[in-house]
This record gives C-alpha cells, sequence and structure tokens, in this order.
C-alpha cells in the first residue's frame, strides 16, 4: 500500500540524514581523538537529537529500523511503501 507522503515525511527524512552523516563523522574522529570532550558531547547531543526525530518520524510515518530496534504500529505495518530508503 503506497502511503501519501507531505513535506513534513521529507523534512524529517532530510534531518535524520543529517544527523546520521554527522554522527558517522563524529565517531571516525573519536576513534582517533578520543578525548576531545567537546566532540563527546556533540556526539551525544546529536544522538539525543536523532532519537528524538526517530521517534517523531516513526509516530507519524512508521518504523525506520527492523530486528526489534523499531515498534510496529498496529496492523503491522512494514508492508506499507515507500520505506525510508525508496524516496
Amino acid at each position: 500500500m503506497q502511503k501519501q507522503l507531505d513535506a513534513q515525511y521529507y523534512a524529517l527524512l532530510e534531518q535524520l540524514q543529517a544527523i546520521d552523516f554527522v554522527l558517522v563523522e563524529l565517531t571516525l574522529y573519536l576513534d582517533t581523538h578520543p578525548l576531545d570532550l567537546a566532540a563527546v558531547r556533540q556526539f551525544n547531543q546529536l544522538s539525543k537529537e536523532r532519537w528524538a526525530l526517530a521517534q517523531a518520524y516513526e509516530m507519524q510515518y512508521g518504523p525506520l529500523l527492523q530486528f526489534g530496534l523499531s515498534m510496529s504500529r498496529e496492523p503491522w505495518d512494514w508492508a506499507d511503501a515507500p520505506w525510508p530508503w525508496q524516496v
């Protein structure tokens, strides 16, 4: 079943992608600079922001992750397309 997508759908996905990019970069940086407390704080703050954005997305549009990392609404909505990686 195809979902109706609105501007908020794309805005949330774009925000999630931007934060994910920064978190990956910070992870690589922190692997070689583990004592940089400002970077650790930035990583932790962005992790909290990402969690909140993911929760907002999932409440409105459905799960982002499988294998028990995201809850499903009732009825089961994993079969509903498009999935985030398809847009």
